[in-house]
């Protein structure tokens, strides 16, 4: 009988020469597994996450959805897309969002696979297993790839990090009301004392 994790499994692949083909077809044979790459080409098998994370993930990705369905700006994405970052790494960010400008301009074949695109705006949040250096550093990733605006959620420690491109991250104890400034217009996020 397997043993279920409640970290995640890193594994080095720096001889291994895992084309992006080979990590799709890993993935779609692999289906019940999250699995992510990073930027420096390490395979991360996610470990799934409880009733409490998990609900706070479907409500922060309702919010964004119902934003953008009043607003019809773009495409939003659960945390079981992987993106094919721009500057390296295959990621599921926990919430999404690309504008329909970015998005109509990818091939039908590259919206079905992992859509070779950075969101415009992502949010990720930690799980108590998280840690949080290597989320940080999945930030960067999507800063170095394009991201507009992204919200790192920290419940342990009750704030939240602010990540946009060229500025130093800015970072807001929670309770607090973070707007989606020029990339979400219009939407503001009220996060309470989790």
């Amino acid at each position: 009988m397997a043993t279920i994790t409640s970290t995640p499994v890193i594994l080095n692949l720096d001889n291994v020469g895992l084309s992006d083909e080979q990590f799709y077809q890993l993935c779609q044979a692999n289906h019940n597994w999250q699995l992510e790459r990073t930027a420096k080409g390490k395979l991360i098998i996610m470990p799934p996450v409880g009733g409490m994370s998990g609900n706070r993930e479907a409500d922060l990705n309702g919010q964004v959805w119902f934003w953008n369905r009043q607003t019809q700006r773009g495409r939003v994405f659960s945390s079981s897309t992987i993106f094919r970052l721009p500057n390296g790494g295959d990621r599921s960010p926990d919430v999404a969002w690309v504008t329909n400008e970015r998005w109509e301009s990818l091939s039908l074949e590259a919206q079905e696979k992992f859509p070779p695109i950075c969101p415009d705006f992502v949010i990720e949040l930690r799980f108590r297993t998280d840690s949080l250096e290597d989320l940080q550093t999945k930030m960067q990733e999507y800063l170095n790839s394009g991201l507009r605006l992204g919200w790192l959620i920290n419940p342990q420690a009750q704030q939240v990090e602010i990540y946009r491109p060229n500025q130093t991250v800015e970072i807001v104890q929670l309770p607090a009301s973070l707007s989606g400034e020029a990339v979400l217009p219009g939407f503001v996020l009220d996060l309470p004392v989790f």
